[in-house]
């Protein structure tokens, strides 16, 4: 029985502030749930047109699923969010591109028709559980050398990259991450960020009860020199440091995915349209230059070229990965199209939470640059994966823009 695939719509994302991991992190009293709960409750009042009722699934990524990040967290999350109890749930693990996948599986249900209104997002609360809490993973991998063992230590993974790429020097990477701060701290404080974060009620070791309303992680000032004094923890002389790497995060996202006719029909934003996805799987070894195949294959999927894309949204685990993709693609390190609000060497890495950071970033540089058509939101992904995700900027102001939304919605009503 043919049926019609409708268009996918990024209607709304937020996130909360994120953390340092850890007894001095300002999420160490709090419980992972409740940093997912804060989120989606703010995804409601943000969009008053959606009566909650029409919330037809809730997806939670988080990579370590125990404690109070297991029990299938998006069911658990949606009840304690008060959202009505016909509403299901589920979690879902693709180590850090979890709110990624939760993204990508939950519009394959809209797009098929199963459902017309998504909760997608992730969580990490790396201080409570440190990646890898309570795994087991089956000796054969290495014994039987399916990988080498340094594919299951993300930053040996790293240092594996450079080792392959020797022009991917540590200096490249220093001053990539001094660039990722440098662009955090301007869109602080042009206050790009702040309109979507979700100020959380925290109580922190040092500090007892407070507000958090911005990033930990965040080190404005942080310069080549101090970063050339850091220590490499991944191997003696190596390049991989805490300067030029994601550190160690709580925190949590979430967002609003739709069919674009129902988001018209409830008066609900569209601030991307999803045109096209792809995950692929890499050497563990190297898992860093995941997003390469990945784009490729979306690319190809969406019948488009690296030069269709006009913003980049890279996760940032590592300067060095974001950097094998950038020469991959010969695209210099400081290209202004590339992360321009800056990454997760400056913002924090909470694993499954942060693909709907990049694509919350994203959103909000399409209403800044109407002359975008298409962004791409893409990441590594731990045991050797990528994943990517093309989207396309509704606010689009080419010549041919209002003719090529009428072809596209008379194309689909065709089918």
């Amino acid at each position: 029985m043919p049926r019609n695939v409708r268009d996918v719509v990024f209607v709304d994302g937020v996130r909360t502030p994120f953390g340092k991991a850890g007894p001095k992190g300002i999420y160490h009293e709090t419980r992972a749930d409740d940093l997912v709960i804060a989120c989606i409750r703010e995804l409601m009042r943000r969009n008053p047109s959606l009566p909650p009722a029409r919330v037809d699934e809730v997806a939670i990524a988080a990579t370590t699923q125990i404690g109070d990040q297991g029990l299938t967290i998006g069911r658990t999350a949606a009840l304690l969010a008060g959202l009505p109890r016909e509403v299901p749930g589920y979690a879902i693990d693709r180590m850090c591109a979890g709110a990624m996948t939760a993204v990508t599986t939950a519009a394959g249900g809209i797009a098929f028709g199963a459902y017309d209104v998504v909760v997608a997002g992730g969580v990490e609360h790396m201080g409570r559980h440190p990646m890898g809490e309570g795994a087991d993973p089956n000796p054969r991998i290495i014994s039987e050398q399916l990988v080498d063992p340094s594919a299951l230590v993300m930053g040996n993974t790293a240092e594996n990259i450079h080792d392959r790429f020797p022009q991917l020097t540590k200096e490249r990477a220093d001053r990539f991450a001094v660039g990722s701060q440098e662009k955090a701290a301007k869109a602080y404080a042009d206050n790009l960020i702040q309109p979507d974060l979700v100020p959380v009620a925290a109580r922190s070791v040092e500090q007892g009860w407070g507000l958090a309303t911005a990033d930990e992680p965040m080190r404005p000032g942080t310069t080549l020199e101090g970063l050339a004094a850091l220590k490499t923890p991944f191997r003696p002389h190596g390049r991989v440091t805490a300067g030029n790497a994601a550190g160690l995060n709580d925190g949590a996202t979430a967002c609003l995915l739709a069919a674009e006719d129902t988001a018209r029909e409830l008066g609900l934003p569209i601030k991307m349209r999803l045109v096209q996805f792809a995950f692929a799987g890499v050497e563990p070894e190297v898992m860093g230059i995941g997003p390469v195949p990945a784009t490729e294959k979306a690319l190809e999927r969406a019948g488009l070229s690296i030069d269709d894309i006009g913003l980049f949204e890279l996760n940032e685990a590592f300067a060095v990965q974001v950097l094998s993709f950038l020469d991959h693609y010969k695209i210099a390190d400081d290209d202004p199209r590339v992360n321009k609000y800056g990454g997760a060497i400056a913002f924090g890495h909470p694993l499954a939470s942060s693909g709907v950071r990049l694509m919350t970033q994203l959103a909000r540089q399409f209403e800044a640059h109407p002359e975008v058509r298409y962004g791409l939101t893409s990441m590594c992904i731990g045991l050797g994966m990528g994943g990517t995700v093309i989207w396309e900027n509704p606010n689009w102001t080419g010549a041919d823009a209002d003719a090529t939304a009428a072809g596209a919605n008379s194309e689909g009503n065709d089918k």
